[in-house]
C-alpha cells in the first residue's frame, strides 16, 4: 500500500470516515461548514439507507448516508465517482422518499414537514458547468422575482474537481473539508494546518495503517473497484455522448456486466431498474 491516507471518494473510505457511529462528530462538522446558514447541527441519528418503493415493481432508493437531526430535519448525503447521465433527476427522485416517509397515518396530519437536504459529492464536473463555481445551493424558486418559493427542500451539489486551493492557501474549515476530499489520499504526512480540532481526528482515523487486515484489504478492493470504475465508466461516458439516453444507457449496462459490476452499481449509473439489467444479464450469456 503507497498511500497512508484513505481515499473520501472510496465506498470504504467514505462510510468508514463518515458512516460510523464513532465518528460521527466528523460528520456533524461536515454538515455545519457545508450548511453554514442553518441552525447548527447537534447531533445526528442514522437511518436505514434503503427505501423501497409502494410495490416490489416500484424502483428502490439506496443511499449511501442517510440521517436525522435533533430538529427531524433529513440529510441525504451521495458521493457520486462518475458522471451519471440523470444525475440530477435522480437527486430529485432519491429526495421524494424522505419526503414521502414523514407522512403521519390518520386524517389530523396536516402536510408539515422538516428540513429536506440533499448532499451530492462529485468526483467529476457536470456538462452544463461553464463557471469557475463549484458549490451549488438549489432551492425551488419564483422566477419572476428569483426568490426562495419553498425553503424546506435544498440540494447541495459540489464539484470537488473545480476545487483548485493548495495546501497552504486553506482559511477555514469548509474549504479543509474540500481539500481533504480532493486530495487527503495524496499525502505523505500531517501538515500543520490539519493538526488542529476535528481534522486531527481525522488524520487519525483515516491512516490506512492503522486498520487491521481485514479493513485493509476490503479497503484496497474498494480502492480497486473506485479506479476500474472511473477509468470504465468515463471511456463508456465519453462514447455514448451522442447516443440517445436509453441506448447509452443499455450499452453502459452491457460493458458493466462484461466488467464484473453488481446489479445496485449498474442501477446507480444507468437508472435502468434491476429487472432490466437483469435481462441485458440472460440475454449476454
Amino acid at each position: 500500500m503507497t498511500e497512508k491516507y484513505i481515499n473520501l471518494f472510496t465506498d470504504f473510505g467514505f462510510k468508514k470516515i463518515f458512516g460510523e457511529e464513532p465518528n460521527k462528530d466528523l460528520l456533524i462538522s461536515f454538515l455545519n461548514e457545508l450548511l453554514r446558514d442553518r441552525e447548527e447541527i447537534i447531533d445526528l441519528t442514522y437511518l436505514n439507507t434503503e427505501h423501497l418503493g409502494k410495490s416490489d415493481r416500484d424502483r428502490k432508493a439506496i443511499y449511501d448516508l442517510y440521517c436525522t437531526n435533533q430538529e427531524g430535519e433529513k440529510f441525504i448525503i451521495e458521493v457520486q465517482r462518475v458522471k451519471q447521465q440523470f444525475f440530477k433527476d435522480r437527486s430529485l427522485y432519491y429526495s421524494t422518499f424522505a419526503i414521502q416517509e414523514q407522512a403521519l397515518k390518520g386524517k389530523d396530519w396536516k402536510y408539515e414537514l422538516y428540513n429536506v437536504y440533499t448532499i451530492g459529492i462529485l468526483d467529476f464536473v457536470f456538462d452544463d458547468s461553464n463557471s469557475n463555481q463549484f458549490h451549488h445551493n438549489v432551492k425551488l424558486v419564483e422566477t419572476n422575482s428569483n426568490k426562495v418559493f419553498y425553503d424546506k427542500l435544498t440540494f447541495v451539489f459540489l464539484e470537488i474537481p473545480k476545487f483548485d486551493k493548495k495546501l497552504e492557501e486553506l482559511e477555514n474549515d469548509y474549504e479543509k473539508w474540500l481539500f481533504a476530499f480532493k486530495n487527503l489520499h495524496k499525502l505523505a504526512d500531517r501538515p500543520d494546518n490539519l493538526q488542529e480540532g476535528v481534522f486531527r481526528r481525522l488524520l487519525e482515523v483515516a491512516e490506512v495503517a492503522k486498520y487491521d487486515k481485514e479493513d485493509q484489504f476490503v479497503y484496497q478492493e474498494s480502492l480497486k473497484e473506485y479506479w476500474d470504475l472511473k477509468s470504465s465508466m468515463d471511456t463508456y461516458f465519453m462514447e455514448g455522448m451522442e447516443e440517445g439516453a436509453e441506448k447509452q444507457a443499455i450499452k453502459t449496462a452491457i460493458a458493466g456486466i462484461k466488467d464484473g459490476f453488481n446489479n445496485s452499481l449498474l442501477m446507480k449509473l444507468t437508472d435502468l431498474s434491476e429487472e432490466q439489467i437483469n435481462m441485458l444479464r440472460k440475454s449476454k450469456k
